[in-house]
């Protein structure tokens, strides 16, 4: 079957516990991979390029923010980050919609680093409601907003489109500021290991083989490889009809007006499904464009394709090769039918993939679909995320969700910590990636600063801490008062 001819797999409909409906597109046909036999490596000696206090391997949302916490703490930080930029998959995946920071009450809860960055970034870099309408349920605002990506079930949310371009640069230039040592195109390894616990991380670049030791290891890499490497245990089970576990590449047109489009969209509801069918039927793997922070801007941040590994090489080129064809069938077919595309153009396809899934760390405790209606800030809270939607209270992200259940020298932060299928549909995105990531880098410089193991490091101080940085957190009596109660109760 060519993708021409594919039908999605399913459509999502939407419930209390999804917010985008997407079309997910199954993968073609795979061939075994032939086997070819081992060749041998010889053992040698590797270059020790630095030591350090904290290394942070990844660039990332979480990358970033844990290193730009971890160095506001003092801490001598080093990041390694395979492309040449930071951000991510909030920069280079053109990921660029950032999901809600807001409650559904309209309550600033995604903060300290992310909204560092939201205060730095320029004005003509953000796309999004103002600050007085986050929460409001007029039906004309909530009406306008669900069009931008910006209200859900009525609702105006802060949910902003951003510049990629400007927030690489503030990115650089906030971890520069505060002395981390940036390493670009340099690609982690394995993970230096002493006496069971890890101590660094080996690295390749251009270069060739060098290694850097360190104090605490933050894995930021998205997929959890150096604490998979250092035989930390994992999961990585999907919920099948939700699209966390899809991967693309995305992608930007420019020369659209997407004033007309959103028109086209919302006022000929009937003529905008007309659309959708005969570009499921010409193209095969279809999605509908979102706004970006310019109206001349589109972005496409699918089709979202399901059965490929993010650990499998072959898997990542096909899904490549398959979204850019995708995007040049796309141009074509929104050339022809698309009110606002007639004179679009392809203006970039994203240097990243766009990876959603791999595997989620077995930690100490972990974000549960069970406690999503709890409400409860857990005693070791240290963020508090958004529900997915207005049925439940804000959820508390507890710091074992970072900490490996056995091996020492290291934290997970972003899309690969501890947490259920159902929870990671929302802890993988990129506002709930900043907040892991400051914990953890709070929590690797306190873990320094007394010489001990980051499992071992005192919550009070942990949070205090955050809170100096300009994070939200409950009030932590509260929840030890609730802890115990409820421990009495059993």
């Amino acid at each position: 079957m060519t993708d021409k001819q594919l039908p999605a797999m399913q459509r999502l409909t939407r419930t209390d516990e999804r917010i985008l409906q997407s079309d997910i597109f199954e993968r073609d046909a795979k061939e075994p991979r032939q086997d070819l036999g081992t060749v041998h490596e010889p053992g040698r000696d590797v270059t020790v390029y630095r030591d350090c206090d904290v290394l942070v391997v990844g660039g990332g949302p979480s990358g970033c923010a844990a290193a730009a916490a971890a160095a506001r703490e003092g801490a001598d930080v080093v990041l390694l980050e395979r492309y040449n930029h930071l951000g991510g998959l909030s920069t280079g995946g053109l990921v660029i919609w950032i999901d809600r920071m807001t409650d559904w009450e309209g309550k600033l809860v995604i903060r300290g680093f992310a909204e560092e960055l939201f205060d730095r970034l320029p004005a003509d870099a953000v796309a999004g409601p103002a600050p007085e309408d986050w929460g409001s349920q007029d039906k004309d605002k909530a009406h306008h907003w669900s069009f931008r990506t910006a209200a859900y079930h009525g609702i105006v949310t802060w949910s902003p489109t951003i510049d990629p371009e400007r927030l690489k640069l503030l990115s650089q230039e906030l971890l520069i500021e505060r002395g981390v040592k940036l390493v670009y195109h340099s690609w982690a390894a394995m993970p230096l290991m002493e006496n069971g616990k890890v101590a660094g991380a080996t690295f390749e670049s251009k270069e060739g083989r060098m290694a850097i030791r360190a104090k605490v290891v933050i894995d930021a890499t998205g997929d959890g490889d150096l604490f998979a490497r250092a035989g930390a245990a994992y999961v990585n089970d999907i919920e099948e009809a939700d699209v966390h576990h899809c991967m693309n590449t995305a992608w930007l047109f420019g020369g659209v007006d997407m004033a007309r489009w959103i028109a086209f969209r919302s006022g000929q509801p009937e003529e905008f499904t007309a659309f959708m069918a005969g570009g499921r039927e010409t193209c095969g793997l279809f999605e509908r464009p979102f706004v970006s922070w310019r109206d001349d801007i589109a972005l496409f941040m699918g089709p979202r394709q399901s059965g490929y590994s993010a650990l499998d090489v072959d898997d990542l080129t096909a899904v490549e090769v398959r979204s850019h064809r995708a995007m040049a069938a796309h141009l074509e077919y929104y050339r022809a039918h698309a009110p606002g595309f007639e004179n679009a153009y392809m203006m970039l396809s994203a240097p990243q993939i766009g990876v959603r899934h791999a595997r989620r760390l077995k930690g100490v405790d972990a974000v549960l679909r069970s406690r999503w209606s709890e409400g409860t800030a857990l005693p070791d809270e240290v963020a508090v995320t958004p529900a997915v939607s207005p049925k439940f209270p804000n959820i508390s992200i507890p710091y074992g969700a970072l900490v490996p259940e056995k091996l020492d020298g290291l934290l997970a932060v972003g899309r690969h910590i501890s947490c259920d299928r159902n929870s990671h549909g929302f802890m993988r995105e990129i506002p709930q990636c900043w907040l892991t990531g400051q914990a953890a880098g709070v929590a690797a410089a306190i873990a320094v600063k007394h010489g001990i193991e980051a499992r071992n490091v005192d919550i009070d101080e942990l949070q205090q801490a955050l809170l100096a940085q300009g994070a939200y957190l409950r009030p932590r009596k509260e929840a030890v008062a609730a802890a115990a109660k409820e421990q009495a109760c059993a």
